[in-house]
């Protein structure tokens, strides 16, 4: 491990204990999208100690720069919690009802402060090659979310290269994982609105049968899109919500279907909106129904750069070691940070949580639990990538 990234794992080593108390401070006191604010307050109040220019954001964030010259490298971690109820039994669980950092946020936003105290430290001594830029970022778990109120405000001005990670439950502490290429795919919303002459169910001839409409739509879509979009981009659609009517003999004069698109490739992503909304016209005509469709364009897929994937390869064999790194699957899961790679090249990694041997959870869950030795390994790290992208570009 050459002297700088020594003096990283020797920094983030000083300061583990701190960073997994303001972990489990922030799983405590867990805030929901743009609301961010505590959260906030506490990187900021950190990372201003520590010699970083410190910025808050308009509504909710955190941008802080450090460095004065040379090429930009922005990291990036998400902030917000999630509606979930806190089924673990730590003495650190959520102490807010309803909400619990159910996807590990805390975890990455403890993680980004760590690596910001590392590169302080660098910059003290002159080792930092060029600047970087953290960036705290509000509202990623909700569309179209918030990397592109960041991004609004000059998060990606003069920035050469960004990384992100997101804890994986099903890899190990210690470990991360890669993927060149997309690692998530892109998520949008869905809901279709019908409205028809309702009327009794014993005359269905005489009115628009909407209920059954609305469930041509709920099993039709997804196999209209089979056919419509090329099957290698993996369009999925899914349900979350159906809703129509109150009684049994009764044919409504509304309803309503809502759900997530789900697209693993970025081409097909950009089309897919038309084809959706002349399918469901096309599905509800025979029937006598007027169909509106609200879409929206949530998040694109991660497409990682393979030279910042590279980069962060090399750092991981340094600091956790070889074989210390797996190939991964691209998943179905959305993630606002596509939005920033649209603009700039760069990489998101995967973070092992779970404790080699124990429990495999999943993200988005009340029961999700992790190896809170994985906050000092994001630490080490997101600083390395900033450090090795800084000399390198």
């Amino acid at each position: 491990m050459d002297a700088a990234l020594a003096l990283i794992d020797s920094v983030v080593g000083k300061y583990d204990d701190e960073l997994v108390e303001v972990r489990r401070d922030l799983h405590r006191h867990p805030e929901l999208s743009w609301s961010e604010s505590r959260t906030g307050g506490v990187v900021a109040a950190h990372l201003e100690q520590a010699g970083w220019q410190v910025t808050r954001m308009p509504r909710s964030g955190v941008i802080a720069d450090l460095g004065e010259s040379g090429p930009m490298v922005a990291l990036r971690a998400d902030m917000d919690a999630l509606p979930v109820v806190d089924l673990t039994t730590d003495p650190w669980r959520s102490g807010v009802e309803g909400v619990a950092h159910a996807c590990g946020h805390d975890v990455h936003t403890s993680a980004l402060l760590g690596a910001g105290l590392a590169l302080a430290e660098l910059h003290r001594q002159g080792l930092l090659p060029g600047r970087v830029r953290l960036l705290f970022q509000p509202a990623e778990e909700v569309m179209p979310g918030g990397a592109k109120h960041l991004i609004s405000h000059g998060a990606l001005e003069d920035v050469q290269r960004i990384f992100a990670l997101h804890c994986d439950p099903s890899v190990d502490v210690g470990a991360i994982g890669l993927r060149v290429g997309p690692i998530t795919s892109a998520a949008d919303r869905i809901e279709v609105r019908l409205e028809g002459n309702g009327g009794h169910t014993s005359r269905p001839h005489l009115t628009g049968d909407l209920t059954f409409a609305l469930a041509k739509v709920a099993s039709e879509l997804p196999a209209v899109l089979s056919r419509r979009m090329d099957p290698r981009a993996g369009v999925s659609v899914v349900w979350g919500v159906l809703r129509a009517g109150a009684a049994a003999n009764v044919i409504p004069d509304s309803g309503v279907a809502s759900g997530t698109v789900r697209i693993l490739e970025a081409d097909a992503w950009a089309s897919c909106e038309a084809v959706v909304r002349e399918a469901v016209l096309d599905i509800v005509r025979p029937y006598g129904i007027t169909a509106s469709v609200d879409y929206l364009q949530g998040v694109p897929p991660v497409v990682n750069e393979r030279v910042s994937v590279a980069m962060i390869g090399a750092v991981a064999d340094q600091m956790l070691g070889l074989h210390h790194r797996t190939e991964v699957e691209q998943s179905l899961g959305g993630e606002d940070f596509g939005w920033y790679l649209g603009d700039v090249p760069g990489a998101m990694f995967r973070l092992g949580t779970r404790t080699p041997g124990g429990a495999t959870f999943d993200l988005h869950q009340g029961d999700f639990e992790v190896d809170e030795a994985a906050v000092g390994v994001g630490a080490r790290m997101l600083a390395g990538v900033a450090l090795t992208a800084g000399a390198t570009d």
